[in-house]
């Protein structure tokens, strides 16, 4: 086998939750290039759509589905949609995510449950409704969900989010515990420093020199530095036999110490 046809999703269809957005959009981007159909989900229907767009301009099939992410009637709304004009599901990116840079003690509950929501609650949520879909087909399927070096240890400024990203990293490792059987992978991907709309007003001069001082390799990371994990964890042949993973994707940020 080649490593073309290794890295292969020819055939394959994939739903990327939070599309619209530059991380996320990317790795549409990526699956699209190895040959993959992609639906792009987002809260905002415009992102969605220039998504698809570009997704197209690639000549892959696309389609923007707008939606909330964190109603699960949205959610199943957005799978009959994806199997009415495509057939199948075989890969969902969890991507939905905000960010807060609020201190412990002024976090409103209205803040808190929004940011669990949308980080964590749609995660669970698509799992259910995607992941029912690919156990039900019997071919299997790959989820890729989202968390973030702030999972643990966590980092400071962001409790919400952190919390919610342990979060992800549980859901993820249960699931492959109960899907193996099902051939349904599901990984984690932890993205270091991608600076994107979420979090690039808690970037101070300040805090980038932390942050880029604790991470060897001394930058940010660019966005097409994710697509390649994506489409490795996405392909069946080339990650068959990887689920409950934890892939790191920091530029050496959680190898660092001192």
């Amino acid at each position: 086998m080649d490593h073309t046809e290794m890295f292969s999703l020819a055939g394959k269809v994939a739903a990327v939750v939070g599309g619209g957005g530059v991380l996320a959009g990317e790795m549409a981007m990526g699956l699209a290039g190895a040959g993959a159909d992609v639906a792009i989900l987002d809260f905002n229907p415009a992102g969605a759509d220039a998504r698809a767009d570009a997704v197209r301009a690639l000549g892959r099939r696309a389609i923007g589905i707008p939606g909330d992410a964190t109603k699960k009637p949205d959610l199943e709304a957005a799978l009959a949609r994806i199997l009415a004009e495509f057939g199948r599901i075989d890969i969902l990116i969890n991507a939905a995510g905000i960010n807060s840079g609020t201190p412990f003690l002024e976090i409103t509950e209205e803040e808190w449950h929004k940011i669990l929501d949308v980080d964590l609650t749609s995660v669970f949520l698509a799992c259910q409704v995607f992941g029912k879909a690919m156990v039900e087909s019997g071919r299997g399927g790959s989820i890729i969900n989202i968390s973030s070096v702030s999972s643990g240890p966590p980092l400071s400024k962001v409790f919400t989010y952190a919390v919610s990203k342990g979060g992800v990293n549980q859901v993820t490792q249960f699931l492959a515990r109960e899907w193996a059987p099902n051939r349904v992978r599901v990984n984690a991907i932890v993205p270091g420093f991608f600076p994107a709309e979420q979090n690039r007003k808690l970037l101070t001069p300040e805090r980038t020199a932390a942050i880029l001082g604790h991470t060897p390799m001394g930058r940010f990371g660019e966005a097409r530095e994710l697509v390649g994990a994506v489409v490795f964890l996405a392909s069946e042949k080339a990650a068959g036999f990887v689920t409950g993973a934890i892939l790191r994707v920091d530029g050496g940020f959680l190898a660092m110490t001192i």
